[in-house]
This record gives C-alpha cells, structure tokens and sequence, in this order.
C-alpha cells in the first residue's frame, strides 16, 4: 500500500448559522488521483479552501505526508508542495504568460532579477502543460483562451513547487477544481495525460468535478460529500456512475423524461446573414424563432462566445447584417435591453464571476440591477421582495436576499444571473454554457427552466461544450467550426458523435 498524501479527519466549519462542513474524512495516497464529489453546497468550496491555506478550519485535523498540517495561508501551502487551480482562474490578465508563471518566485542573482533563469522556468513549465502545442510566453493572458488560461495556471502551479525549497522541488499536492469547464476535447486530452504523469511520479492529485465520465476516466479513488459531510468513499473501478449521482444526491436519480418537441415557433426574431467577426473572426447565418432553443456546439475557441458577445453589442461586428426585430444593424447593450419592445434580449455570459455578476454585492442587487422600475425604483425593501420571488422561483439556496453573491455556490450564482435576465422579463435569451461547473440536480433545474421560457414564447440561443445538454434541450443545432457557423438541422436527427464529428472536421 502506498503512503498516505493528504488526511483530512472530523473537519468542521461554519460561517455563523451555516456548517459547511460538519465532520468530513479524507484519506489521498501518494500518486493518486482522488477524486471529490457532490453537489452545489455540498461543501467542496470550503474543503478546498482548508486544503490551500484559504480558510481556517474550526476543527478537526490535517496531516500532509503523514506529519500534522496547519498552512498559515496559500503561500505557506505552495511552500509545502500544495498547489491549487480554481475554477475561476487566478491570472493576471494584463500581464504576459511568462510573468504570470513566475508571479511571486521570480529568481534572483545577487539581488537582480535572473532573467536567464526566469525564462528557463517558465520554458520548462510550459512544455510540461501544454506538450508539443506552442504557447508563446510574451503572450497577454487576456488575448489567449479560456482553455488554454486554465493551462498556464498549472503552469504555473508546476513552478511553484519547482521554485519552493521546503517543498523539495517537487509538486506533492495538485487541487484541480472543475479544471475541464473550459477546455475542447484536445485539452481534457493533454490535461489527463499531464494528470497522469504528475502522479506517476508521486504527486497527489485531487480532483473536483461534476463531469461523472471524466471522473471514471482519470480518477482511481473517490470521496463523495452532501451538506457538509463525507458520506461516500471507494474504488472508482468498482462503483458505478448511478452509485456515485445517488451518493451525491441522497435518493435515487430517475432519468428525466424525454423533451416533447416544440411546434409553432415561428415569427422570426434574430436573423443573421454573413455576419462576421472583429474580435475573433467568424461568420455566421442562421435564424432565431420565438418559442425555441437554437443550440451552437463546437470547440472552445471556434467562435461561440464571440457570436453571443457580438449579438449583444458587447463586440463589433466587421461585416454582415443583421437584424433583433425591428432593430437593423448593431446595437448598444443598453439598446439590446431595452424593455417594451418586444425584442429585448439578455446575456448570461460564460464567465459568471468577471462579466455575468457583481459579486461584492447582494442577490438583490444583482437581480434587479440592470431593471429597477419593477423593484420600486431601487427601494431596498422592493428590490428584497422581488428577489425573494425569484430565490423561491428558481430554488436558490442562501441565508436571503441580502447575502453576497460571492458566499454563494457556483450553481446558486449562475440562477442568480439568470433571475436577472427573468427579470428584466428579456425576449431572447443568450446563454453562454449556462451549467458550466455546476452539479447534476442544478443542472436538471436549469434545463426545466429553459424548456419552460421556450414553451411561454422565449426565443434561445444556447452555446454548450456538453453534447449530451444540447441534444436535450435543443430544437435545433448548429456547429460552428474555426469561426464558420454551420447549416443548422432538428436536434431529432443529431448525435453526439455526429456533432463532434462536425466540430473536428473529421
């Protein structure tokens, strides 16, 4: 049997009237990729925390490498060999990739920056994430693509260790969290062979996810938590996938019934004809109907989000035309939501934290931000009372309307963005992987809820990396591959295969 890594017994932690953790048991070994599991709220946030230094625990006790732990912070953790990528990456945008690699560790001669060293590092820490694929090291991180942002970041985490004496050099605890929501099918390939080559040679890997099929793929051993609690461990080899839903869930998952096909969408409400793109270029030709959801698979990095964010305004657009009712030609965000139209649309966008809230303030706030009038004019008591009729609408959990944003699960946030859009009562929705790393249940929630919108008149233009959600909640589905939209067919004559097939160009 091989060394105990990580230990984690009987830790507790409550933020006032709430235990997020209430006695939870973790054992990793050495070399293992130990999965944890659960779903929004479960906890999994605050473990992560207490295992990088973030969050103090109340109780209970920590060993790493079989010798007591209590890391004063992240620093005191990277020291150590522990190193963590969050979901919701830590990058400094406005710095190149190089600077961001060797952020906080940059090595010094005598007291002058050693560049020669520095490039050395960062050469070496790239070519160990991103394999024989280039990555040029003077690139802005803000110019490059959420997957391949996801890999500097352990980049960076790699040399971190590399760079830390206590640590010996070498990465001993790597804590990936939902580290393929933003990465194409070639990443997750590089990501799992980088997995499984860090702990072929020792390192510890702690792996979060909601992705059961990536779990059964990289994982060996697994912990499953629900309200605070461990309450689930094993062999991944030997469980099930139902096994392990079941766990996370508390009851038996039944599979959701199968969607009827909408009929009667057709008054014509987004059309596009050739429009093509500044910031990442695309084309794209297609026709958005009241009343049904048009899905757009592909890779990331073909040009989906760049669509989405050019339809708001939020982009230019260098050609084409295009037409949001009787609104001819690009428009303002501000004008796209416009209320009283008949045609104003909202965005969720994919990246929840940086554009789609304002997580410094309150659900509230973030609900009725971008429409006050129906809130009382911004009356504090106005804007709580219809931001409790959506927390109850959409099953929010939080302690109530005046809570942080920031406290809250990412399945929780990303309903809080899309009671925004309910809100301002948008007619066409554009929703930009809309159950990006949340859990199985919130993601059910969240497909009942689009169905719903399409069924009362809603017109959806829907952008998923997870064939399976798409096929299911589509009436349509369009490719879009290296910018180029494909003609789109009825989700009915699709498969994932096919669809994969498209966005390869096998």
């Amino acid at each position: 049997m091989r060394a105990v890594a990580v230990a984690l017994r009987k830790v507790q932690k409550a933020y006032g009237a709430t235990q997020a953790l209430a006695g939870v048991d973790l054992v990793a070994q050495r070399g293992e990729v130990h999965a944890i599991l659960g779903e929004n709220g479960a906890g999994k946030s605050t473990l992560l925390g207490v295992l990088a230094g973030l969050v103090t625990p109340d109780a209970g006790t920590l060993e790493l490498d079989g010798r007591p732990w209590a890391p004063r912070g992240p620093a005191d953790a990277r020291a150590r060999g522990l190193a963590m990528v969050h979901q919701e990456l830590s990058l400094c945008p406005h710095l190149d990739v190089a600077a961001n690699v060797t952020l906080g560790i940059e090595p010094t001669r005598w007291g002058v920056l050693d560049r020669a060293a520095g490039e050395a590092r960062v050469a070496e820490a790239l070519a160990r994430a991103f394999g024989d694929r280039p990555v040029d090291p003077r690139a802005r991180v803000d110019t490059l693509s959420p997957g391949d942002r996801q890999l500097v970041e352990i980049a960076r985490a790699l040399a971190t260790a590399k760079a830390a004496p206590s640590s010996r050099g070498e990465l001993r605890v790597l804590v990936l969290d939902e580290p393929t929501s933003s990465l194409g099918a070639a990443d997750v390939d590089r990501l799992f062979s980088l997995v499984r080559e860090l702990a072929g040679k020792g390192t510890t890997v702690l792996y979060v996810s909601h992705f059961l099929e990536e779990v059964q793929r990289i994982a060996t051993r697994y912990t499953v938590l629900r309200d605070g609690r461990s309450v689930a461990t094993g062999d991944v080899a030997s469980t099930s996938a139902a096994a392990m839903l079941t766990a996370m869930a508390g009851r038996e998952l039944v599979e959701a019934e199968a969607r009827v096909p909408r009929v009667g969408a057709s008054e014509v409400v987004v059309s596009c004809q050739e429009l093509a793109g500044m910031r990442l270029p695309f084309e794209a030709t297609f026709e958005l109907r009241r009343g049904e959801v048009l899905g757009i698979a592909g890779l990331v990095g073909a040009g989906r989000t760049e669509l989405l964010r050019a339809l708001f305004g939020l982009d230019r657009v260098r050609s084409g035309t295009l037409r949001v009712g009787t609104v001819v030609g690009p428009a303002s965000p501000a004008r796209r939501l416009l209320p009283g139209t008949g045609y104003a649309m909202g965005l969720a966008s994919e990246d929840r934290k940086g554009e789609g809230l304002a997580v410094s303030l309150s659900i509230a706030d973030n609900i009725v931000l971008s429409r006050l009038g129906p809130s009382g004019r911004g009356l504090p008591a106005r804007s709580r009372e219809a931001a409790r009729r959506w927390i109850e609408t959409l099953g929010i959990k939080c302690s109530g309307p005046d809570q942080p944003v920031a406290e809250l699960s990412g399945g929780n946030q990303q309903k809080v963005q899309l009671a925004r859009l309910l809100h301002h009562d948008v007619d066409v929705l554009l929703l930009d992987e809309p159950t990006r790393g949340i859990d199985v249940g919130s993601k059910a929630e969240i497909g009942r809820l689009v169905d719903s919108l399409a069924a009362r008149g809603k017109a959806i233009l829907l952008v998923s990396s997870y064939l399976p959600e798409l096929l299911g909640m589509s009436d349509r589905i369009a490719v879009m591959r290296r910018g180029r939209l494909l003609p789109e067919r009825p989700a009915s004559d699709r498969d994932a295969t096919e669809l994969l097939r498209e966005a390869v160009g096998a």
